[in-house]
């Protein structure tokens, strides 16, 4: 069993790191240390190499990401629960997109691939729970959402306003015709 100070430590060595990698991709794994108060000595223990450290942070925010859903189903409505989604989901992937270089390209199949099924999985939740209540067309499939959410991070940065209205155009898509 993991001790509690232990489990604190690798939390805040990890949201510490998400937030560096968002201001740099060149964030030291020292740096990173010092920013979440402990010595490189833990961190080291943690994450031993720099793609380990960024492995824990794409698993992490893509559980965090899956683990929203009931939350924003339970506040929005579907389309405004996925439109929420997938903002979140894009700016996550701009991040790990300028991170990809620390990762070799097996780390970055097996990520891919362990997140692929929970992503699916909560978009399909989304688009489920639209249907239901007739927002969303019952042919829409979350494989197809997740496919056209890639030109959204990949539109230059500081777009956020195209990202925005590109985002519209594939949700107009998903509404059922009343």
């Amino acid at each position: 069993m993991v001790r509690s100070d232990a489990r604190e430590n690798r939390d805040r060595i990890l949201e510490v790191a998400r937030r560096a990698f968002e201001e740099s991709g060149d964030t030291s794994l020292n740096q990173i240390a010092r920013r979440a108060n402990v010595g490189p000595g833990t961190l080291y223990r943690h994450f031993p190499t720099r793609e380990a450290l960024v492995l824990a942070v794409y698993r992490r925010d893509i559980e965090l990401l899956v683990g929203s859903v009931p939350e924003l189903l339970a506040t929005k409505t579907p389309l405004d629960a996925l439109r929420s989604w997938i903002t979140e989901l894009v700016r996550s992937m701009r991040v790990k997109h300028g991170l990809g270089d620390a990762l070799s390209p097996g780390a970055r199949q097996s990520v891919t691939e362990q997140s692929y099924g929970p992503v699916i999985a909560a978009i399909t939740q989304m688009l489920e729970a639209g249907q239901r209540d007739g927002s969303i067309r019952d042919d829409t499939d979350a494989a197809d959402v997740l496919l056209l959410t890639g030109a959204l991070w990949r539109a230059p940065e500081g777009e956020a306003e195209r990202s925005q209205r590109m985002l519209s155009f594939i949700l107009d898509g998903l509404r059922t015709q009343r």
